[in-house]
């Protein structure tokens, strides 16, 4: 199980990623001649992480990290399980949390606070485990499982089906019109594999460049 962890050691592994893809793949290639290894984007894994991923659903993530800054001082600096179910919906309502992120944010809590959701134990599952016991909560789909394999657990081979950017920058790169589906992208991107994390890095950086492609 490749993991790309935080630091040094792995932005040189992914460093190392990307150039192999660039050898496998013209149009990656492309993408990392011209606008050169993108950022880990790595967060710490745990409860807080998928918080702001739950925050991240269908908004822009300026706004959700906003939202999420307002939690934070909601709650006293800390987003914890503990501190979640302390202060309880008013304090997520207040922060700015929709009422059905509200719910779910509580839900992860209790599950955590229960012993539901182990965040230490994930860590040394397979991929398709953490994903299989994620999705078993209220609020938390394949998308929102899957962010937090990559970024909060840096996994090298996901690819988040659903992800508004990556389907933007992958039609954008191959000349695809909208008609290429979610699926068809997914499709696609299975020639990535074992490293489609690593791919939707290079195709996140060149959505958020806007760089032409010819």
């Amino acid at each position: 199980m490749l993991v790309l962890s935080a630091g040094a050691e792995g932005e040189r592994r992914l460093d190392e990623l990307c150039r192999e893809l660039a050898q496998r793949d013209d149009r990656l290639g492309w993408l990392h001649q011209t606008q050169g290894t993108p950022p880990l984007w790595s967060r710490p894994p745990g409860f807080a992480t998928l918080v702001q991923i739950i925050l991240e659903q269908q908004v822009s993530l300026s706004s959700a990290a906003a939202i999420y800054q307002r939690l934070q001082h909601q709650l006293g600096g800390e987003i914890t399980p503990a501190s979640v179910r302390l202060g309880g919906e008013p304090a997520l309502r207040e922060a700015g949390l929709t009422r059905q992120k509200t719910t779910y944010c509580l839900g992860l809590a209790d599950a955590t606070l229960n012993g539901l959701i182990d965040f230490e134990a994930l860590t040394a599952l397979p991929d398709a485990q953490v994903r299989d016991q994620l999705t078993q909560l209220k609020g938390i789909g394949p998308w929102t499982a899957n962010i937090y394999l990559l970024m909060g657990l840096g996994r090298a081979d996901i690819w988040p089906r659903g992800d508004l950017a990556l389907n933007t920058a992958a039609r954008h790169l191959h000349g695809w019109t909208s008609r290429k589906t979610d699926a068809g992208i997914a499709g696609h991107a299975r020639r990535w594999k074992p490293y489609r994390s690593v791919a939707a890095r290079l195709l996140w950086q060149h959505y958020l460049n806007r760089l032409p492609v010819d």
